[in-house]
C-alpha cells in the first residue's frame, strides 16, 4: 500500500491519463486476498467457548453422579425399574434446564436496552463478548477523530499567523476546478468562515495537480490587469520551485539557513501530527501569452505554509479514562503515519507505551510480534490482513478482543474478533462482518454497551452458579439419603415438581439489579469457576439437607416405608425454600437484604413461589404428587435451618471470595 506507482483493483480513478500495464488478475489481485479472508471457517467467539466448557463440565458432573445414585438405590433397594426412574429424574433436577431461556432472556433484554442507545445488535450473544471485551481495537479517524481536516496554523516564515498565507491559499482552492480534496475544502470553509473575504480576482489558467509535480497552480488577474501565479503542494517540492521568501512584506532570496529553518517549522508542526503545504506566488508580465505550463512553476517566492490537522472528539477522552477504569485497554490500529497518530494519541490522552509499523510486522514472525502486542499501543501503515493478524494475535493470547472499524480495509479483523462493532454509514462489507452496528459513530456509546454487557453476563452467571450449585447439593443430598434411607429419599415426581418451582423462580433473574463492583472488570465464562462454586458451595446445602433427614427421621417418626410421604414432604418444603433462599444469598457478593436487595421482580417472584410451597402439602394436588399435610411444628424446625443455612453461606462466600479473589 505504500507504493506510488500501482492501482489496486477497485480503486476509482478519477482525474488523470496514465498507461498501466496489468500485474495480476482474479483470485490473483491484492483485493482478492481480502475477499479470501472472509471466506474461512467462522471464528468461534469466547462466548461460543465459554458455553462449550460450560456444558462439557455440567455432563462430566451427569456422568459422573447419576450412574451411582441408580445403582445406590437399584442395589440396595432391588427395585431398578424404580432407581431407573428415580435417577433419571435426578439427571434432569441436576441440569440447568432453563439455562437457554436465561441466556436468550438475557441477551434479549440487552439488546433492547442497547437500541434505545441507538445501537443494532445483529447476533444477540455478541452482548455478552461486548461486555467481556479487554481490549477495543480501533481506527483513528472518525472514532478518535471528528473525521474533517481543518486547517489549524497558516505561518510565515517566521512561525507567525498571517492571513496573507490564508487569503493566497484560499485563491488556489477557490478556483482550482480539479477534484478538491479534503485540505482543498478545509481551506474555503475556513476562510469564508472566519474571514468572508470577497476575492477580487478572475482566472487565467491553472496547471492541475499530478503526483510527480505535487502541487497546482493558478494564474489570476487582478482589476488593474497583474497576474500572478499561485502555487500549493508538499513543502519538497515548494522549496524545490522557490528562489526567493517573502518575509515582512519583503522579498529575500532564500540561503541555506532559510531553508533550514523552514524544514525545521515543518517538522515541528509534523510532530505535532499536521499535514504542512507549501504555499508560493509569481508576478507575471502583462503582456506574456496565455500559454501556461509547467515549465513556469520557477522562480517563485515562497510565502508561507499550512498545516492541517484531523481534531479529537470532544469527550472522547473521557470516554477512554471510563474504559480504562472497566478494564479495557484501547489500542489504535490505522493506516495513517505514526507521528499524526501520536500526537491525536497524546491530545485525548492515551498512554502510548509503544508503536509498530506494518512494514515491521511484516519482517517478523507471530511469535516475536506477540512479545511486542503487550506494551504496543499504536499499530500505524496496517494493510487489511495486518489488523486481522493483530487481532488473531491478541485472542491467542488469551484477550476477549473487540474491534471497531467501518471500511473495507476493516473487514477481516471484524470477522476475525470477539465483537465486531461498525456504524450506519460504513461500506456493506464492514457492516455484513459486524455484530453490531453503531448509528453514531460514538465511543460513548461503546461504553454503555461494555456495562450492559457485563450486567447481562453478571445475571447469567448468577443462574448458572446458584442451579448448578444447589442442584449439586441436592443430587450429594440424595446419594447420601438413598445409602441409609429404606426408601426414596423424594419420589421421581416430586423432585421435577421441585425442580420447576425453582426455575419459575428464577425467571425474573434478567431483570435483576448487579452490584457496580461486579462490573468493573472484563469476566468470560470459566467452566473452572463454576466447577469450583459447585465443590465449595454445593455441598453446604447437603449439610442442613442431612440435619433436614435427622429431624424427620427421629423427630417426627418418619422412619420407614409406611410414613415416606411425611418424610417426602418435610423435605421439599426444606429443600425448596433453601433452594429459592440461595438465589438471594449468590446474587450478590455482599449480604442480601441488607447491603444489597434484588430487583422488585426477583422479591415478588420468589416469596411467590415460597408461599405456594408452603400451601402445596394442604392443597388438592398434595394427594397427586404424593404429599401430606405436615405437623406445624415442624416449621419451627424449618426456621432454624434455614438461619442457620443462611450465615453459613454468608461466611463460605467471604471465604470462598478471600481464596479465589472473586465471586461471579
Amino acid at each position: 500500500s505504500d507504493l506510488s506507482n500501482i492501482v489496486l483493483m477497485g480503486t476509482n480513478v478519477l482525474s488523470g491519463a496514465a498507461t498501466g500495464i496489468v500485474l495480476g488478475t482474479g483470485k490473483h489481485t491484492f483485493l482478492n486476498t481480502i475477499s479470501e479472508s472472509l471466506k474461512n471457517t467462522k471464528i468461534e467467539t469466547s462466548f461460543e467457548k465459554g458455553i462449550d466448557d460450560i456444558s462439557r463440565l455440567l455432563i462430566k458432573f451427569m456422568i459422573f453422579m447419576v450412574p451411582i445414585v441408580f445403582l445406590i438405590n437399584g442395589y440396595l433397594k432391588d427395585a431398578w425399574f424404580e432407581s431407573l426412574l428415580f435417577s433419571l429424574s435426578v439427571a434432569i433436577g441436576l441440569t440447568p434446564e432453563m439455562l437457554p431461556m436465561i441466556v436468550t432472556g438475557n441477551l434479549t433484554k440487552g439488546a433492547i436496552e442497547l437500541s434505545k442507545k441507538k445501537t443494532i445488535v445483529k447476533k444477540l450473544d455478541s452482548i455478552h463478548n461486548f461486555g467481556a471485551i479487554n481490549i477495543l481495537c480501533t481506527d483513528k479517524t472518525g472514532t478518535l477523530t471528528q473525521d474533517k481536516v481543518t486547517v489549524v496554523k497558516y505561518l510565515n516564515f517566521k512561525g507567525i499567523d498571517d492571513d496573507n498565507v490564508l487569503y493566497l491559499a484560499y485563491l488556489n482552492s477557490y478556483f482550482q476546478t480539479g477534484l478538491k480534496n479534503l485540505m482543498d475544502r478545509a481551506i474555503l470553509e475556513f476562510e469564508e468562515e472566519h474571514y468572508s473575504i470577497k476575492n477580487k480576482y478572475k482566472k487565467i489558467d491553472e496547471l492541475p495537480f499530478d503526483f510527480e509535480r505535487r502541487r497546482m497552480s493558478v494564474i489570476v488577474e487582478d482589476s488593474d490587469g497583474n497576474r500572478t501565479m499561485i502555487t500549493k503542494g508538499a513543502i519538497e517540492e515548494m522549496l524545490y520551485i522557490s528562489n526567493f521568501v517573502e518575509i515582512d512584506g519583503q522579498v529575500f532570496e532564500i540561503k541555506d539557513e532559510i531553508e533550514e529553518k523552514i524544514k525545521i517549522l515543518v517538522s515541528n508542526l509534523n510532530e505535532d501530527g499536521m499535514r504542512v503545504i507549501g504555499i508560493g506566488k509569481k508576478t507575471l508580465p502583462k503582456d506574456r501569452d496565455l500559454n501556461f505550463s509547467n515549465k513556469d512553476e520557477n522562480s517563485l517566492t515562497f510565502v508561507g505554509m499550512l498545516g492541517f490537522l484531523d481534531p479529537p472528539k470532544e469527550g472522547v477522552g473521557d470516554t477512554l479514562k471510563s474504559l480504562y477504569q472497566y478494564g479495557v485497554d484501547v489500542k489504535i490500529l490505522t493506516g495513517d503515519n505514526e507521528l499524526v497518530t501520536q500526537k491525536i494519541c497524546k491530545d485525548i490522552g492515551i498512554e502510548v507505551t509503544g508503536a509498530i509499523d506494518g512494514s515491521y510486522m511484516e519482517a517478523i514472525d507471530d511469535l516475536e510480534l506477540k512479545k511486542l502486542l503487550k506494551d504496543t499501543t499504536i499499530f500505524c501503515k496496517l494493510s487489511p490482513l495486518d489488523k486481522a493478524r493483530v487481532v488473531r494475535l491478541l485472542k491467542e493470547m488469551g484477550n476477549t478482543v473487540g474491534y471497531m472499524g467501518d471500511g473495507i480495509n476493516d473487514a477481516p479483523a471484524l470477522r476475525q474478533c470477539d465483537v465486531g462493532i461498525s456504524v450506519e454509514n460504513g461500506m456493506d462489507i464492514a457492516k455484513e462482518s459486524a455484530q453490531i452496528i453503531l448509528l453514531e459513530k460514538e465511543l460513548s456509546v461503546l461504553l454503555e454497551g461494555v456495562i450492559i454487557g457485563r450486567k447481562i453476563f453478571t445475571n447469567m452467571i448468577k443462574y448458572l452458579k446458584m442451579t448448578a450449585s444447589s442442584n449439586f447439593g441436592n443430587v450429594f443430598s440424595v446419594v447420601l439419603a438413598s445409602a441409609f434411607l429404606p426408601f426414596l429419599p423424594m419420589l421421581p415426581i416430586q423432585i421435577l415438581f421441585q425442580n420447576l418451582l425453582y426455575d419459575i423462580s428464577q425467571i425474573s433473574i434478567p431483570w435483576d439489579n448487579v452490584d457496580t463492583e461486579d462490573i468493573l472488570k472484563p469476566k468470560n465464562w470459566s467452566a473452572e469457576s463454576v466447577g469450583k462454586f459447585m465443590v465449595y458451595i454445593g455441598p453446604l446445602s447437603s449439610i442442613f439437607d442431612i440435619i433436614t433427614f435427622l429431624v424427620m427421621f427421629y423427630i417426627f417418626k418418619a422412619n420407614s416405608p409406611a410414613t415416606q410421604a411425611l418424610f417426602h414432604t418435610g423435605w421439599f418444603i426444606e429443600s425448596i425454600l433453601s433452594q429459592t433462599l440461595i438465589i438471594h444469598l449468590i446474587r450478590t457478593r455482599k449480604i442480601p437484604f441488607i447491603e444489597s436487595n434484588a430487583n422488585i421482580k426477583v422479591i415478588l417472584l420468589t416469596s411467590t413461589i415460597m408461599i405456594f410451597a408452603l400451601f402445596v402439602p394442604y392443597s388438592k394436588i398434595n394427594g397427586t404428587l404424593g404429599f401430606i399435610p405436615i405437623p406445624i411444628s415442624y416449621f419451627i424446625w424449618v426456621i432454624l435451618i434455614l438461619t442457620g443455612y443462611f450465615f453459613t453461606i454468608i461466611f463460605a462466600k467471604k471465604y470462598f471470595i478471600k481464596k479465589f479473589k472473586s465471586w461471579l
